[in-house]
């Protein structure tokens, strides 16, 4: 490890333990006065236990503000093979590799004939070839995705289809049949999912980085929502877009060659990927599902660079388009992520590696601890307890916890306000405040009923509940009130129950855990507003949450 990114380490650790001190400090100080009931000790535990998350976060967003702010260029400021990349035809040929299952073609098609027609305009056709990488069972979908793509290839010598019998390891098993038999000739492949797309610029930029640096394995690019027209997707990825830029930003800045890997919209270098990326079954016979993270450890391990490009310029995807499509995806994530315990103590992996695993960990292991933090709160104030707890520092260690959780965002934002060009390219700082408003209020009526899921899931979790690979849904589409109930009825019962808890305690108490209650309360008709056509029509007319990509006449 050179001496800079070990200093860097080193302050970046420094910052997180003391945003850690000063939340525990503070929490301390809310809960001790009185005297220490279980319930209290119980709830510091849980507080500890979310603490690595928050610091992580909050510290991230920090140092990512800071380098987007006072760096001149702060992409190349924590990429340095940007400035290494050499513009003109690549050297080596790439193939872009989608991988697909049961996919409505009509959708997955037109980005990449946008994306291989822009290359072949530039006159890159040799260095390319498309590979649709399918892993749809027999039957009439097959059928129909064999003959779309047919129609699709007429005229087009570098589109290529195979499909699978065997959906054998999932994605990360299909990626692999590719390399092994069909990759001959090929330097490396731009990784894409069915819902992603990329622009001729991104991927020629993501192949001159790769090109510039010789030990690099994966150059992973930062990547933004798709323009949405349902409500839940255009509020969501609002936040999330910004968010990530700040983070990502933070992140690279530190983490340096041992960066992470989400699975797409990056370019990978076939050659390392294919010998040291083989991923064999769980100790449980099971399949790795979240092998992203693993595929980079596993190249960091041996030597080999994974850096992330934190600009999402021609890099974007679709996201869910319903609360409840996204808390589905979310749940299979967070299913697949927890298989990293099994991985952990694995040798051959870097310290950094091993964090990797952990903190993918990390974003869904807080959630059984906030809600348990709920309960415990709600127990405690009917006991008795809290009687001499100062209001004020609550408010204050709440706002703390608040700050921390959401700095990306908060970030991002900032950002967004204090770069007037940046700011025009979304309409101007009035219609900026619109959506960080409106987007606030969205995120604070979704969280907590999102992590009341996760928890419920987590909690079954060690009982035998299974987790696969299902197609998610990608089509906007209403949600029915019966069909909001019978996936968000546990939320709403919790939620009920504690408010009646809390207003039993006090109006006070009550009062305090209502921003909470609202969501798990209001679940229901959360997911059915956000997926409604009028609201939808309302947010965009307002040009609320719009993104760049909606008014490509815009310029800062």
């Amino acid at each position: 490890m050179t001496e800079p990114i070990l200093l860097r380490r080193i302050t970046f650790i420094a910052l997180a333990l003391a945003i850690m001190v000063m939340l525990l400090r503070l929490a301390v100080a809310v809960l001790a006065p009185g005297g220490w009931t279980l319930w209290e000790a119980l709830i510091l535990l849980g507080f500890v236990g979310t603490m690595p998350w928050s610091a992580l976060s909050a510290a991230n967003a920090l140092v990512g503000l800071a380098i987007r702010l006072l760096a001149k260029d702060p992409v190349a400021a924590v990429l340095p093979a940007l400035r290494q990349a050499q513009p003109g035809p690549p050297r080596g040929r790439t193939a872009v590799a989608i991988c697909i299952r049961n996919e409505d073609m009509d959708v997955v098609l037109p980005p990449l004939a946008r994306l291989m027609d822009g290359l072949a305009a530039r006159g890159m056709a040799d260095c390319f070839a498309l590979w649709l990488l399918s892993d749809t069972p027999a039957g009439p979908a097959a059928k129909a995705e064999e003959a779309a793509i047919r129609a699709f290839a007429v005229g087009r010598t570098d589109t290529n289809y195979r499909r699978r019998a065997i959906n054998d390891g999932f994605k990360a098993g299909n990626v692999m049949d590719f390399l092994d038999r069909h990759a001959e000739g090929l330097d490396f492949f731009v990784c894409l999912d069915a819902d992603s797309e990329m622009t001729p610029e991104a991927v020629l930029r993501l192949v001159a980085i790769i090109e510039a640096d010789p030990k690099i394995a994966i150059v992973q690019q930062l990547i933004h929502g798709r323009p949405a027209t349902a409500a839940f997707p255009r509020l969501f990825q609002f936040g999330m877009r910004h968010g990530m830029r700040a983070w990502a930003t933070g992140q690279a800045w530190w983490q340096g060659d041992e960066g992470p890997y989400w699975g797409h919209n990056a370019i990978i270098r076939i050659v390392p990927f294919r010998d040291h990326c083989r991923l064999a079954p769980l100790p449980d016979g099971s399949r790795i599902l979240s092998h992203d993270q693993v595929e980079a450890t596993r190249l960091t391990a041996v030597g080999w660079k994974v850096r992330v490009l934190p600009d999402d310029t021609g890099s974007s995807e679709a996201n869910p388009p319903t609360f409840g499509d996204f808390v589905t995806r979310d749940l299979r994530w967070a299913g697949g992520n927890m298989q990293y315990l099994a991985l952990l103590r694995l040798p051959g992996q870097t310290w950094m590696a091993r964090w990797q695993l952990v903190q993918a960990m990390l974003l869904f292991v807080g959630a059984p601890l906030w809600c348990a933090i709920l309960v415990l709160a709600a127990v405690n104030a009917l006991t008795g307890g809290g009687a001499a707890t100062p209001t004020g520092l609550l408010v204050l260690l709440l706002l703390a916890g608040w700050l921390c959780h959401y700095a990306p965002k908060l970030a991002g934002y900032v950002e967004l306000l204090v770069k007037p060009a940046l700011a025009a390219v979304h309409g101007g700082r009035d219609d900026v405040l619109r959506s960080v408003a409106a987007e606030i209020a969205f995120t604070t009526l979704m969280e907590p009923a999102r992590l009341m899921a996760q928890s419920l899931f987590m909690v079954a979790l060690p009982f035998g509940l299974k987790v696969g690979w299902v197609p998610q849904n990608r089509a906007d589409r209403g949600v029915s009130w019966a069909d909001a109930a019978r996936q968000f009825w546990p939320p709403t019962l919790a939620g009920m129950v504690l408010a009646i808890a809390f207003a039993a305690a006090s109006p006070l108490a009550l009062l305090l855990a209502m921003p909470v209650l609202l969501s798990l309360l209001l679940a229901i008709p959360f997911a059915v507003l956000t997926a409604d056509a009028g609201f939808s029509a309302w947010l965009r007319r307002e040009e609320i949450c719009a993104l760049p990509e909606e008014f490509p006449g815009r310029t800062g």
